[in-house]
């Protein structure tokens, strides 16, 4: 692994945790190894669970959209499916912001427990975008239809109380690294072969999904991403004001 990227063993449960930095923005190289660490843990014949965590002040705030090209879009969403197909099971550890694509990285895994900061969105119409990394899918299957449509319109901030509310995640902890961890020890207490077996089974029309609406949802992102009001979204983040849409 390398700096931006750690494993390691916790008896059956291997914990990885992401090192980019304060919000551990994702590229496709990042996004590469990430999935590359996971196949890799796949064949582990001593790994039945794995959490996911990360450094730094954020879990994962998703892509640096200043630098975003659009030629890449669909290359970096290749290592992005790369994780849905992994065999074995994840359970991710959640703290800070939980933004746009990384809010799509936190929904590839089976279960989430967050943190008391944990601030969760799906940010992209306020950033004048398209949402992406299967959230078209991955959202509604885990809060409803209609409240993943809520989520994706306001591009809201969902905090702690209301992201176990609504199923947006499965439990939460003051200490989220802790209850991951544990949480992955109970479930390795079943079977690896029958783990890995259920996963592939319950994801099986899940996956099919995610590759479509992965192609839909690049297409459309490459379509905004030259637009004034697009470029106002960015800048008002950085800026941290509230956005003036003319479209």
């Amino acid at each position: 692994m390398s700096e931006e990227l750690d494993v390691t063993a916790d008896g059956l449960v291997a914990v990885v945790e992401v090192r980019r930095g304060a919000h551990n923005f994702f590229d496709e190289a990042s996004l590469r190894e990430l999935g590359d660490a996971l196949v890799e843990l796949d064949a582990d014949p001593r790994v039945r669970v794995v959490v996911l965590g990360a450094a730094g002040r954020s879990f994962c705030a998703g892509a640096d959209l200043r630098g975003v090209d659009p030629h890449l879009l669909r290359r970096v969403y290749r290592e992005a499916f790369r994780i849905f197909t992994t065999r074995t099971p994840v359970v991710a550890a959640l703290h800070g912001a939980v933004v746009g694509g990384g809010l799509g990285l936190a929904l590839a895994a089976d279960f989430r427990v967050a943190g008391p900061d944990v601030r969760m969105t799906a940010n992209f119409a306020r950033l004048g975008f398209h949402h992406g990394f299967g959230l078209s899918v991955t959202l509604p299957e885990t809060v409803g239809r209609q409240c993943a449509t809520d989520l994706l319109y306001s591009g809201r901030n969902v905090a702690q109380d209301e992201a176990l509310a609504i199923g947006l995640v499965d439990r939460a902890a003051d200490d989220p690294r802790a209850e991951a961890v544990a949480w992955a020890h109970e479930l390795a207490g079943s079977s690896r072969a029958s783990l890995q077996a259920i996963r592939s089974t319950m994801r099986r029309d899940l996956l099919g999904r995610v590759a479509a609406a992965l192609d839909v949802e690049a297409t459309a992102q490459t379509a905004l991403l030259g637009t004034p009001d697009f470029a106002e979204g960015v800048a008002a983040a950085i800026e941290k004001r509230a956005p003036v849409f003319t479209d």
